[in-house]
């Protein structure tokens, strides 16, 4: 029994944290959840709070940690490669506001969830707040989404 319980335990805290991933965020986290035996409902909160997790460190944090990265030689080259890759979306969400964010976010593709809507927002120097909530809220018709197009594939 206890073990069950560990073993439950574990699998949420594995899909939550791989929701937390660039890239994989709640678009593979879901599926994950759905493949570990979890309910849909259940691997959708889960991928959606982990996936969540980053926006908040990545708006607050961005500008300072990157202006700090920059002064490391060895990380130069990184923040560059981050910063080429946030202004080649920075168009979408200067042009369409918080909408846009929005819109660009609730994208189910690699590359236009959470951490890039964050990152691009904190460039922009978007409200935190607005920003926040339109990244919540794109990554939420996002996460609908992939449970829309995932629950054929694990219905029991």
């Amino acid at each position: 029994m206890l073990q069950t319980f560990w073993h439950l335990v574990i699998e949420h805290i594995e899909v939550f944290l791989f929701a937390a991933l660039p890239i994989v965020e709640l678009r593979g986290a879901i599926p994950l959840g759905l493949a570990l035996g979890m309910s849909l409902q259940k691997a959708f909160i889960v991928s959606y709070m982990g996936s969540l997790l980053p926006s908040l460190p990545i708006l607050l944090l961005y500008t300072v940690v990157m202006r700090y990265f920059v002064q490391i030689a060895a990380l130069k080259r990184l923040v560059d490669w981050i910063n080429k890759r946030l202004e080649k979306h920075r168009h979408h969400i200067e042009r369409y506001g918080y909408i846009g964010l929005l819109i660009f976010v609730a994208i189910p593709l690699p590359g236009t969830g959470v951490w890039t809507g964050s990152g691009v927002a904190a460039i922009l120097k978007l409200s935190r707040f607005r920003a926040f909530c339109a990244v919540a809220v794109g990554n939420l018709i996002a996460g609908l989404i992939i449970t829309a197009l995932s629950y054929p594939l694990w219905q029991n």
